[in-house]
């Protein structure tokens, strides 16, 4: 029977077989099988209908916030144990780095201070920079055992996954705030946090915007929803392309536009489709968008495109 290993309901990891998210793993819900029972239906978290969407792969029935498929069983592993420990690689190491929404299969090429790493990816010819927690080294399941085999202290039972990416709000931690207010759709702004109201609950300090007698930095508190961590600086683009979602910095905020028209400089036409403007911007006033989903930072419009 197709599938004998894996029951409905099981948490897995799943290869992509796109071409250009080759080596991904991402993680997901066994929901079922194929009518002719030869695949096995399983259900992504937003993250991957989000990457899926930018790719243009995802059907128009399929909701917002999650994405199904039928894939075949041979793409399909469990959940790998969780190391017992971190900042333990070296250079050579083959490992899974947490990015764009899954586990990206590279080898660490530099190891520099504060268990950060220099990790190659062969797909796409570049080199990013991760912290440990970001990390775990990769394993193949092969006739049910994991190679390399585990290690003595490694917990071999199947938990809960505990996610890479770190998003612990406390007092002092740097962030991005955005508001509801009309005119400032699609704007983040960066501040700390001050103090931590509650569990969805903070008081922040802006760090560009100030009081209106402009004495001193506006603090005000902000709910979970309209917060997020900083986004990480792991990418770096040459060039943007036509019609590719960015964030410009503007009126001392970040705002969330596309392009519009490139020019020579390189120089872009933005458009936001918040306050209907088109403005124009230095190549260094822009960066890739991100959108933290599901504690994961994911690029809108360049999800990997190599």
């Amino acid at each position: 029977m197709v599938g004998s290993n894996f029951k409905i309901g099981d948490e897995v990891e799943v290869t992509s077989p796109i071409h250009n998210m080759r080596g991904t793993l991402f993680q997901a819900k066994i929901i079922g099988k194929s009518r002719d029972k030869t695949k096995l239906k399983v259900e992504y978290n937003k993250v991957k209908a989000k990457i899926d969407g930018n790719l243009g792969r995802r059907k128009r029935h399929q909701q917002r916030n999650e994405v199904e498929e039928e894939v075949d069983v041979a793409l399909i592993r469990p959940l790998p144990p969780q190391e017992s420990k971190y900042c333990c690689f070296k250079l050579g190491d083959v490992v899974d780095a947490f990015f764009c929404g899954g586990g990206w299969e590279g080898v660490i090429t530099d190891v520099m201070k504060d268990s950060t790493f220099g990790v190659y990816f062969r797909f796409a010819k570049e080199k990013f920079e991760f912290e440990s927690e970001e990390l775990r080294l990769h394993r193949e399941w092969v006739k049910g055992s994991w190679l390399p085999p585990l290690q003595q202290g490694d917990d071999s039972t199947t938990e809960e996954p505990k996610p890479w990416m770190k998003e612990d709000f406390v007092q002092g931690t740097q962030v991005e705030i955005c508001t509801d207010e009309d005119g400032f759709q699609g704007a983040w702004f960066a501040a700390n946090i001050v103090k931590v109201m509650g569990k969805d609950k903070f008081l922040i300090r802006y760090k560009s915007i100030k009081t209106d007698d402009g004495k001193e930095f506006l603090t005000e508190e902000v709910d979970a929803q309209h917060i997020r961590p900083c986004p990480p600086q792991t990418v770096v683009v040459e060039s943007f392309s036509l019609n590719e979602e960015v964030d410009a910095f503007y009126n001392d905020g970040w705002w969330e536009g596309v392009i519009r028209k490139v020019l020579r400089g390189p120089r872009y036409r933005v458009y936001f489709k918040g306050t209907k403007d088109e403005l124009l911007f230095e190549h260094s006033d822009l960066r890739p968008r991100q959108d933290w989903i599901d504690r994961t930072w994911v690029m809108a419009s360049q999800a990997l495109k190599h």
